[in-house]
């Protein structure tokens, strides 16, 4: 999600973290949402206002707390007094609901936290988004419909604008690519969609095949496209609510500094009503699929027959917390969704061990939701206590484990740098003695048939269960098994 989630339009919800003092280990969700432009508000202790910055040894000292989350948020402060509080509560949330909403640290120590508060803290308004500039909405639009090849490449920025760009891509029959953040802001099962294949070559081979590209919501950054730079060359329209995302790497022909919901309606109407533009779009889009489709590996063959299981198994509103792992890289590309917010995972940022944590936290915000994650096994090592905690809360949320011996992506690329692999690979637990030893469920499929059963069932029972699909097996390797 190495763009943005809902960074350009929307209010989202905003995250919480509570920490004590030392907030070392809280660091990780910070760096992570201060990448994926989440509104994250993090309320830390630190140690008694006249002991910090001494180094005295006191209890969870940190010499400099501010120090440590300052990079990673808009706002990072320590409060002197509790009147501080509210005003920074305040420009917090105005980041939140008015600008590109990077996270929010504040550190209160222990004992201002005793002092008693005297005054009424009232709400502030927050400010509204900027509106489209008129005429460079009129630009984008003229640029649009003189295209020949025109393509949408949408980020987390743009969710919440669906409907109108979905309606942009018809009216001029333009092919959709995102990001893995914006997976789902046009349904991948659109005639013109090519979904969140953006690191696979063809997919970008297409993008700089277009004669304009209309990118919504995307600092267009390399942790998506795991490319230094794409080499563009038509004509370049970028809408971000972030300035500084204009005229960066990817200089914008025509740059558009708004809400992207707004500008999405702006843009339609000034498409100007009629019939979708005459043109390729559908069949671009199919040959890059195709292509992608046709350069996948073997053991991506192997993610893919697991993934078409996973489809036909949970509905369509399932909300998967991925973690870093190779079924995940191929299902963002693979993995057709037809609704934005529901493939999650932090592309370009490897917190390993954050699918089943982040999967718990989304079953607490969304009890009515189907909740899944889809986790390697030297990555779920990280957090498997997290299934205690699961198993406890009676959380129905199936854990589907790629069994492959460890860290193998990073096997992979220390072998193509030539060098010999080290702590990368080692002996992996029984995974389904480890979940029953947890109060979770743990099953290892033995058929297609079975992994779908397994799943079906695993979002209706009172507990986790773990699923451990083994890399290689031979249900998963029939050569008899079509590709979708």
């Amino acid at each position: 999600m190495a763009d943005g989630y809902g960074r350009a339009s929307g209010r989202p919800g905003v995250c919480f973290v509570i920490s004590g003092p030392g907030i070392t280990n809280a660091t990780t969700p910070l760096g992570q949402a201060y990448a994926d432009s989440i509104p994250l508000l993090m309320i830390s202790a630190s140690p008694p206002t006249y002991t910090q910055g001494k180094g005295w040894g006191v209890l969870h000292e940190i010499i400099d707390q501010d120090a440590v989350t300052r990079p990673l948020t808009a706002i990072t402060a320590t409060i002197a007094t509790p009147d501080e509080f509210p005003v920074l509560l305040g420009e917090a949330f105005s980041i939140f609901g008015s600008q590109r909403p990077r996270p929010v640290h504040i550190s209160i120590p222990v004992d201002v936290a005793d002092e008693f508060v005297e005054d009424e803290w009232e709400p502030v308004p927050i400010p509204p988004r900027p509106p489209p500039d008129v005429e460079s909405v009129s630009r984008a639009a003229g640029l649009l419909l003189d295209a020949d090849r025109p393509a949408l490449y949408l980020g987390g920025g743009a969710i919440g604008a669906d409907i109108s760009i979905t309606a942009i891509a018809e009216r001029l029959n333009a092919t959709v690519v995102t990001s893995n953040a914006g997976k789902g802001i046009v349904p991948e099962s659109h005639r013109l969609s090519i979904g969140g294949s953006i690191w696979r070559q063809p997919t970008q081979e297409h993008l700089v095949a277009a004669d304009v590209v209309l990118a919504i919501g995307t600092e267009i950054g390399e942790t998506d496209s795991f490319t230094e730079k794409l080499p563009f060359t038509g004509a370049l329209i970028r809408v971000d609510i972030d300035s500084s995302k204009i005229d960066d790497l990817y200089r914008a022909d025509v740059g558009i500094v708004a809400d992207a919901g707004a500008t999405a309606d702006a843009l339609l109407d000034a498409l100007g009503p009629g019939q979708p533009t005459v043109g390729d779009g559908e069949m671009r889009a199919t040959a890059t699929k195709t292509a992608v489709r046709e350069r996948l590996t073997p053991v991506e063959r192997q993610h893919v027959v697991a993934l078409d299981a996973i489809r036909r198994a949970f509905p369509t509103d399932t909300i998967l917390m991925n973690d870093i792992a190779q079924l995940v890289y191929t299902g963002s590309a693979m993995f057709p969704v037809e609704m934005s917010r529901t493939w999650n995972y932090p592309a370009g940022f490897c917190v390993l061990g954050c699918g089943l944590p982040d999967a718990i936290g989304a079953k607490l915000a969304f009890p009515g939701r189907p909740v899944a994650t889809l986790v390697g096994d030297g990555g779920f090592m990280f957090t498997p206590q997290e299934l205690i905690t699961a198993s406890e809360l009676g959380l129905s949320i199936p854990i589907v484990v790629w069994s492959n011996g460890g860290l193998k992506q990073i096997t992979e690329d220390m072998k193509s740098q030539g060098i010999e692999p080290i702590g990368t690979s080692g002996v992996s637990p029984d995974f389904v003695m480890l979940a029953e030893s947890m109060g979770a469920h743990g099953v290892r499929p033995r058929s297609v048939e079975e992994l779908e059963q397994t799943l079906e069932s695993a979002l209706n029972v009172d507990r986790p269960t773990v699923i451990e699909l083994v890399e290689d097996s031979d249900w998963l390797t029939s050569p008899a098994t079509p590709l979708r």
